[in-house]
């Protein structure tokens, strides 16, 4: 299983330690046609790592090794299953940057940040995982090992394979070596937190601070609901009892750069109405200010057994509507529906919550989310960010894609996988 806690059980499940291990049991699981699914950290949300009729679970947990970090070149080598908070901080010891940032980040492996993209809160200065992959060293179902890319940044000999492998979601290669561009390590930052009464104030607050011309290396939105649950989780209120939005801000840079976007966040939160500003001044106060994104996936259980996980993404200009929709879905299913996410690049998580053994909430949860994806694609906007497609979206695949590019995505899954034997029955059936 993972966070989705759906899928099958597998026939075998095997733990290979090198590239050649992994080569051999795909090419026995070819002759044999046998389902294999590969497996990192198991943190995903879509149930895109989890099997759906058996076979093989190829888990990739003993290659989890740092094979090089090249500071000349800018580029880190890893193994499958580093665990992407580790490659932080080994590379961060010598003064380089590693940016996407997924929550999980403590838990969650390299490989399956690849598989699906990965985001997180400083992904609207920095990007997403996607921008960093320079190069692969894959395994496809046939056993055959490529390599794809390589440790330049600029290099179009060819289609792209290395980003046709980004984003695939286990279902055209598995990843046995990635290599990854780095950056030099901000010298400084700063983290501001701003209480709104509203949301609506909230999202003003963040378009003030674009037009500021502030990119924040993070822009975080928390709702009422969020910040109720968190409380109730840890036992004391880590924002004012009568917020009704919370902002986390940080900016990075050098110190004079720091400072002045600092002063114009600051200024920017004040005219949209902000009720409580705090800036922290030192490391200690840095992570207590962050502490309230980190407690908000294991507070909302406080509110159901059931939580129901969707990373959507709306144009930045359509979030207010967004949260609108969000509050008219809460009345019309009756049921608590807490958002918080990256504010600054329209990927908000929409969190619908039910008790697991309320069969007619469990309905009303499906309803919802209906009329969620349906609406969000109305605004322009797409149903998954940074979480991928697996199992949890598929019912909404057709509405997303047109029959033309699902066709597409079909053609270059039988060319890469003609016997349909890698992570089958997800969002290609």
């Amino acid at each position: 299983m993972d966070a989705l806690e759906r899928g099958a059980l597998a026939d075998v499940v095997v733990l290979p330690g090198t590239t050649r291990e992994v080569a051999e049991i795909v090419r026995v699981c070819g002759e044999t046609r046998t389902p294999i699914v590969p497996r990192g950290g198991g943190t995903g949300f879509t149930g895109g790592a989890v099997p759906v009729r058996g076979g093989v679970v190829l888990s990739l947990e003993r290659m989890h090794r740092i094979l090089e970090i090249d500071e000349a070149s800018l580029v880190a080598v890893v193994q499958p299953n580093v665990i992407t908070g580790d490659l932080q901080d080994a590379v961060e010891r010598v003064g380089l940057f590693y940016p996407p940032d997924p929550s999980s980040l403590r838990r969650s492996a390299i490989g399956g940040n690849v598989a699906e993209c990965a985001g997180g809160p400083r992904a609207f200065k920095y990007g997403v995982t996607r921008h960093y992959v320079l190069g692969t060293e894959a395994v496809l179902p046939t056993g055959e090992v490529i390599r794809t890319g390589g440790r330049v940044v600029k290099n179009v000999v060819g289609y792209d394979l290395t980003q046709l492998l980004v984003g695939s979601e286990g279902t055209l290669a598995i990843l046995t070596e990635i290599t990854l561009r780095l950056i030099p390590k901000p010298p400084h930052a700063a983290t501001l937190r701003a209480t709104f009464s509203t949301i609506r104030h909230a999202v003003d607050a963040a378009a003030r601070i674009i037009k500021a011309r502030v990119v924040p290396a993070s822009l975080e939105l928390i709702d009422r609901d969020s910040l109720e649950a968190v409380a109730g989780h840890v036992g004391i209120r880590l924002a004012p009892a009568e917020t009704g939005a919370l902002l986390l801000i940080e900016v990075d840079g050098l110190a004079e750069q720091v400072a002045a976007e600092a002063d114009r966040v600051e200024l920017a939160c004040r005219a949209a109405g902000a009720e409580e500003l705090l800036r922290a001044t030192t490391e200690a106060e840095r992570q207590d200010l962050w502490r309230v994104r980190r407690e908000i996936s294991p507070s909302l259980l406080r509110i159901a057994s059931r939580k129901i996980n969707h990373d959507i993404v709306v144009p930045k200009g359509r979030i207010p509507e967004l949260f609108d929709l969000v509050a008219a879905l809460k009345v019309r299913f009756k049921m608590p529906i807490p958002a918080f996410g990256h504010v600054g690049d329209g990927n908000i998580h929409v969190n619908v919550m039910y008790d697991g053994g309320d069969a007619a909430a469990k309905r009303r949860s499906e309803a919802a989310l209906d009329d969620l994806f349906r609406q969000i694609l109305a605004f322009g906007g797409v149903i998954t960010g940074e979480h991928g497609i697996g199992l949890a979206k598929k019912p909404w695949w057709p509405l997303a894609a047109s029959a033309s590019v699902r066709e597409l995505h079909r053609t270059i899954k039988k060319a890469l996988d003609p016997r349909g034997i890698l992570n089958p029955g997800k969002f290609l059936g």
